[in-house]
């Protein structure tokens, strides 16, 4: 298999020395946020307590995190001081505001951003969540799909690895109607696979797959359980239908469940995780205690972390052990003539 040389390098920030991803995310924003509104009781949370939240996450959780995901609003300036010159930098590319309309949700990329300027700050992937149903308005789901094949395409012309996130969500009159970001209580496992299955295509450029659970996490049965084969019967076509290296999301799950899910989701060939509220949303309803925040961090929190590392170690398949890696790789253009034509879309 050829990858180009941006992207490789990319690769190998991202994951340990292994090849393994134990990533974390700290660029949720409605989740914060919300919760320092309604702490404070504000309507809007000031700019300056959601980036101090993230910056008190970002450092006391990236010592134990090959990478670490930040916003550009308001996590970057703050955070980025704690992010090891040694880990993988991921910024994230979309907005978190989304359009709801009667046919489904369209995403968008925020305002004024770009690969284009995430690649020159440094980062070493552009992060993109995009919500889709497969069932949904064919003008929704073009729209979406149009959307992420401009990044893809945007990535693979300034060689950078495009880091890329799917979820579910209701339909308008289906059960569980949130607009919250979190895992879809009542969605079916077929269109979770069937998501995959879309973006898999080469057409989108998706390097790394972030993905959620088929099942709801908190359903997940015990991995050693007598239900556990039906369970991962699910997990092996989503990694399946993956087709590249791929890792786990929380969703807002607790501990247990996203230990359960790591589990199957190992078993089926997934390379690590990038995950944020099942680490460190336990130690924020703390908030707005900060000292009582820190404490937990530093406890519960990188406990966790740590235990769910040793898993991904025992557990998890390295990147470049994917089985499109199968042959090894080769650097696109490399060679006598790669500074000639490195960069015009035959060596990237």
């Amino acid at each position: 298999m050829e990858i180009s040389a941006g992207k490789l390098w990319s690769l190998r920030r991202l994951a340990d020395a292994q090849g393994r991803f134990k990533m974390v995310a700290v660029d949720q924003r409605p989740p914060i946020m919300n919760l320092i509104a309604s702490e404070k009781g504000v309507e809007t949370a000031p700019d300056k307590d959601v980036s101090a939240i993230k910056e008190t996450l970002t450092r006391s959780l990236a010592p134990q995190a090959s990478a670490m995901l930040l916003d550009p609003i308001w996590a970057y300036s703050d955070a980025v001081r704690h992010v090891h010159p040694g880990q993988g930098l991921i910024v994230t590319l979309e907005d978190h505001r989304f359009e709801e309309t009667i046919g489904g949700r369209k995403s968008a990329s925020i305002t004024d951003w770009s690969v284009e300027k995430i690649k020159r700050m440094g980062a070493d992937a552009v992060k993109v969540l995009a919500w889709y149903r497969p069932d949904a308005d064919p003008e929704i789901c073009a729209h979406q799909q149009a959307y992420v094949e401009e990044i893809g395409q945007a990535c693979a012309r300034h060689d950078i690895c495009f880091l890329f996130e799917l979820l579910v969500y209701p339909l308008s009159g289906e059960g569980d109607q949130t607009r919250d970001y979190r895992e879809h209580k009542v969605k079916r496992p077929q269109n979770v696979i069937d998501s995959v299955r879309t973006f898999a295509d080469p057409k989108y450029g998706v390097d790394i797959f972030k993905l959620e659970s088929p099942i709801p996490a908190s359903e997940v049965p015990d991995p050693n359980s007598a239900e556990a084969a039906s369970c991962q019967k699910w997990f092996d076509e989503l990694g399946e239908a993956a087709g590249r290296p791929w890792v786990m999301l929380s969703a807002g799950a607790d501990q247990s469940s996203f230990k359960n899910v790591l589990s199957y989701a190992y078993r089926a060939g997934a390379s690590g995780f990038l995950a944020g509220r099942a680490i460190w949303w336990q130690a924020m309803q703390r908030y707005p205690d900060m000292g009582a925040v820190e404490s937990a961090l530093a406890g519960d929190s990188t406990t966790y972390m740590q235990e769910i590392n040793r898993l991904t170690d025992e557990q998890a398949t390295a990147w470049q052990d994917h089985p499109s890696f199968a042959s090894g790789y080769d650097i696109a253009g490399a060679g006598p003539q790669f500074p000639k034509f490195y960069g015009d879309g035959t060596a990237a």
